[in-house]
């Protein structure tokens, strides 16, 4: 058994190579293997989003606070709020962030395949963004 005491793994800053605005990362659980779930509570500041990405076994978000977007490639972009839970199935494009108006923090699970929860693409433009 281990037990991760609360503010026990520090808080960062999700890089500008995958993130456009203020992002903080809070890491909340990544268990060595053979288990393959990553979990990470993420606070998007208003306006801050994802780039484009994908997960080889897909990801879950949990919305715990505020109000965000969130697109899947070619489909519109969708308005998510506190208490909902959000599936992308795995290989799907996709983005998430904070609304324009409204912060926005969701805990996202996703799961490892070959060492890697995910696959980065490029930066939502802001022609992009502000089509919702």
């Amino acid at each position: 058994m281990e037990i991760k005491r609360s503010g026990s793994q520090p808080s960062g800053k999700g890089p500008a190579e995958y993130f456009t605005g203020q992002v903080r990362i809070d890491p909340l659980n990544s268990p060595p293997e053979p288990a393959r779930v990553a979990m990470a509570l993420v606070t998007f500041e208003v306006g801050a989003r994802t780039a484009w990405h994908t997960h080889p076994l897909g990801q879950t978000l949990i919305v715990t606070a505020g109000s965000g977007l969130a697109q899947r490639e070619g489909g519109a972009i969708e308005q998510i709020h506190q208490g909902d839970i959000v599936w992308f199935s795995p290989g799907e494009k996709h983005w998430h962030g904070a609304s324009a108006t409204t912060a926005m923090t969701h805990i996202a699970i996703q799961e490892k395949l070959n060492g890697s929860p995910v696959d980065w693409m490029e930066q939502v433009t802001d022609e992009q963004y502000n089509k919702q």
